[in-house]
């Protein structure tokens, strides 16, 4: 007798890749393999991660103890969220009567684990995301349905720029109980600072709309000087008045901001209250980070070290900046602002050859020069493709990393500066 019941696989739903896991997917069929010296990887994400002059010494060996092979806390253990605590306070809380705590901490295996825990938490409310942002957002926007998510429109002549009244104008018209986005941003690299996210900040305490600030870039500013003494990182954590009534949350972690992307370490501080319900989620979401990983972190996140870090990345990573900028400008691409924060520039196609004015055009024309880049079209955030009737209007753009090492970087243009000239 034949088995008529269905395959196991019509019981589950299509899955998409999020857009840079397409991107190494299809050049991985083109032949690319990581450390593989032929390929200019100038598409994923990442920062390199060997020494830089003057950074803190790379961790190269781990000891463990028997008490490290037991679950950790689902909130993390307590001795990392003290230190985060006492990180937070060195750089942005000198001097204030409100400070963190361990209560003001929670971490979780990763950005998006992060993240999704704090998906899970927020309730039935209208969450704002800006087009164009990370690219993974989409997918978290979409599983979780107890809250309605509403784009906000970055305009390109604006450099991809929100102001604080364009802020308080999508709160208000659209009913916002929480904005969410990347800053420094990826893509575009702008960056929200100083007196303009202190008025952020006022306009979500004033309108009771929850900031979720995806800070995984801070140590990645670009010229902004720093008074004599204070941190060469930013966050909003500097204009928060009552750390446990303020409607700020702040992510971050180690895999951007101190260079160890396979660590998979991130944290959430925000209100004690908040950070609760992000721990409890964690209970059921991922069970914890790894306990190894977060004893290690540890000695990573002095105050002492983690400015020494960041300080050396914005010399290595800003000579990057300035090299690609150039170059790119001399290929005929276009950018609307310089970046200030991040390690990615978005510049538009529009003046390039027809034949690489779309951006998965010129992805795939790049990869046959065995080079990766991502098309604009994956920063066009649109959770459940309800736009997709409408063209993406970020179609004739890519972005372009200067995260690895400068001589992959220096590569990578060689050949993309080929490529354009070949098809004049």
């Amino acid at each position: 007798m034949l088995d008529s019941s269905p395959a196991p696989a019509s019981s589950f739903r299509a899955v998409p890749r999020t857009g840079v896991i397409y991107v190494m997917a299809e050049a991985t069929k083109c032949g690319f393999a990581y450390g593989n010296p032929d390929w200019a990887n100038l598409g994923q994400g990442a920062p390199e991660v060997e020494d830089i002059p003057g950074g803190i010494p790379r961790v190269h060996q781990i000891n463990l103890d028997a008490r490290v092979h037991e679950y950790s806390p689902v909130e993390g253990l307590l001795d990392l969220r003290e230190a985060i605590a006492a990180l937070y306070n060195a750089r942005y809380r000198r001097g204030l009567a409100s400070q963190y705590t361990v209560e003001n901490v929670a971490i979780s295996s990763g950005g998006r684990a992060g993240l999704t825990r704090i998906a899970a938490a927020i309730g039935n409310i209208h969450l704002g995301h800006l087009l164009p942002d990370y690219t993974a957002y989409e997918e978290l926007l979409d599983i979780f349905r107890a809250f309605v998510p509403i784009p906000i429109v970055l305009e390109e002549s604006e450099g991809f720029h929100l102001s604080p009244e364009k802020l308080r104008h999508a709160i208000v018209g659209g009913g916002l109980g929480a904005v969410l986005l990347s800053n420094p941003c990826n893509p575009t690299g702008t960056l929200i600072q100083g007196d303009e996210m202190n008025r952020w900040t006022s306009i979500a305490r004033e309108l009771s709309c929850t900031l979720i600030l995806d800070e995984f870039y801070s140590h990645y500013c670009y010229g902004s000087s720093s008074a004599p003494g204070a941190s060469p990182a930013r966050s909003a954590a500097a204009f928060v008045e009552d750390v446990n009534k303020d409607p700020v949350l702040l992510v971050d972690g180690l895999s951007k901001n101190w260079r160890y992307p396979g660590w998979r370490l991130s944290w959430t501080v925000g209100p004690k209250s908040v950070v609760e319900r992000i721990s409890s989620a964690g209970s059921f979401l991922d069970g914890g980070a790894s306990h190894p990983i977060q004893q290690a972190a540890i000695d990573l996140l002095s105050p002492e070290k983690a400015d020494q870090e960041a300080r050396a990345i914005q010399q290595a990573f800003g000579a990057k900046r300035s090299l690609i900028v150039k170059r790119l400008e001399r290929m005929g691409m276009e950018l609307q602002a310089t970046p200030e924060g991040a390690f990615y520039t978005f510049p538009s196609l529009a003046k390039l050859p027809p034949s690489l004015r779309n951006g998965m055009d010129f992805f795939q024309a790049a990869l046959q020069e065995k080079v990766i880049v991502v098309p604009g079209i994956f920063f066009d955030v649109n959770p459940g493709k309800r736009r997709s009737h409408i063209p993406s209007r970020l179609r004739n753009h890519v972005r372009i990393s200067f995260g690895p090492h400068i001589d992959t970087v220096t590569a990578g243009l060689d050949r993309l500066e080929r490529l354009i000239e070949s098809h004049r």
